[in-house]
């Protein structure tokens, strides 16, 4: 390296050296081991079901990639056919069909609320959230963790500093690191009184929760005051995400939204998987119920051990607390044959690196009980 790009490379080499001191700094891992780590949940991403669906549609002539926008030639019948089989799935209006579901919070956060409109974000929402939030127009705060009364008093502090715009309330129904569940009925009614929106990322609940996995918003859909984000590339298998809303919000985000209009459209083969993936929680409900089953059983062998948050979820928590030791545990538990990864700040707070143990179909009890087993040994913490 000559030292002029040494000299331009300097500061990233600083930031990457501060990383590694203070032990976060991240690198790329292949799969290995019993998996305690994906949010495959319903173990629908190599399914016999969905390899068959894509495996149709590419002999019957469905492209692989879309080729341009959806305002260009990009539009395809299978984004179409997946957004019409969505919108009646999960009881909305109607859908949008998104490449990702960072993309859909940041295109919907930077595209529907508007300037001189209040955000109020969960504090412990996804990153995407908040990249959207500070990219978006209108002015945003954030509320305590799953505190219905600290989002009121935020909203009521606002109005009373002269605030008139439209209020968006932020959330996510199941929580990504600590495996927790938003208060939505306290939610909904503050989006009420308030004449707000409420925006549920329904990312870890989709698949899982709700009738037919419809997400924890099943009961609410067809609200006008209800956005929500059902990531397609965790339960569903596949990738991508779906926007579920109104159609007049729908008709907003094709006219206004920039990460809409200028991005090439999803690979089409992700929509004609997606939709598989709908119809085969419709159709096999067992996959929900053993998924069910499962967490109840982690749940009691977990008990009262220390270290551990439960929340009823697939997202178990096991906090560490010191970074290289959530690191080095996690290391170790991969040496067993677990893939287990290790979780720091920025993605939790500070003091809090853990292990998400994650509970999938794509184990059993017999691996849940010898993970756990190790993770003892692990310890030298029986936690009883």
């Amino acid at each position: 390296m000559s030292q002029a790009v040494a000299d331009k490379a300097s500061s990233y080499v600083t930031a990457l050296n501060v990383l590694q001191n203070d032990d976060r700094l991240r690198s790329l891992k292949p799969r290995t081991g019993i998996d305690f780590s994906s949010n495959d949940y319903l173990a629908l991403a190599s399914a016999p079901r969905m390899r068959r669906a894509v495996s149709a549609a590419v002999e019957a002539g469905t492209p692989i990639g879309a080729g341009g926008s959806r305002l260009l030639r990009g539009n395809c019948e299978e984004h179409q056919s997946l957004e019409a089989a969505a919108a009646e799935f999960f009881g909305a209006e109607t859908a949008v069909f998104f490449g990702s579901g960072y993309v859909a919070n940041f295109a919907v956060l930077t595209t529907l609320p508007q300037r001189g409109d209040l955000l109020v974000l969960d504090q412990l929402v996804h990153a995407s959230i908040h990249e959207g939030a500070r990219a978006g127009r209108a002015e945003f705060r954030e509320s305590r963790h799953n505190d219905p009364q600290s989002v009121e008093t935020t909203i009521r502090d606002w109005r009373a500093q002269g605030g008139t715009g439209r209020i968006w309330i932020v959330v996510e129904s199941l929580y990504s690191m600590d495996g927790d569940f938003a208060p939505l009925q306290e939610l909904i009614a503050i989006a009420d009184r308030h004449d707000a929106f409420l925006m549920v990322d329904e990312a870890h609940a989709t698949g899982v929760y709700g009738e037919q996995g419809r997400g924890l918003t099943a009961c609410y859909e067809g609200r006008e005051n209800l956005v929500a984000v059902h990531t397609c590339g965790k339960a569903l298998g596949a990738a991508g995400a779906l926007v579920t809303t109104t159609r007049v919000l729908r008709d907003f985000i094709v006219n206004r939204c920039r990460p809409f209009i200028f991005s090439t459209a999803p690979s089409p083969l992700m929509a004609v998987a997606v939709q598989e993936a709908l119809l085969i929680l419709r159709q096999e409900p067992e996959r929900q119920q053993r998924l069910t089953d499962l967490i109840a059983f982690a749940h009691r062998q977990i008990g009262t051990r220390r270290g551990f948050r439960l929340s009823g979820s697939q997202i178990v928590p096991y906090v560490v607390g010191d970074n290289a030791r959530a690191m080095a545990l996690a290391a170790a538990m991969q040496v067993r044959g677990f893939d287990i990864r290790g979780i720091r700040p920025p993605t939790v707070p500070a003091g809090t690196a853990r292990l998400r143990i994650s509970l999938t179909n794509n184990v059993g009890e017999d691996d849940v009980r010898a993970m756990l087993n190790a993770l003892v040994e692990e310890t030298g913490d029986e936690g009883r």
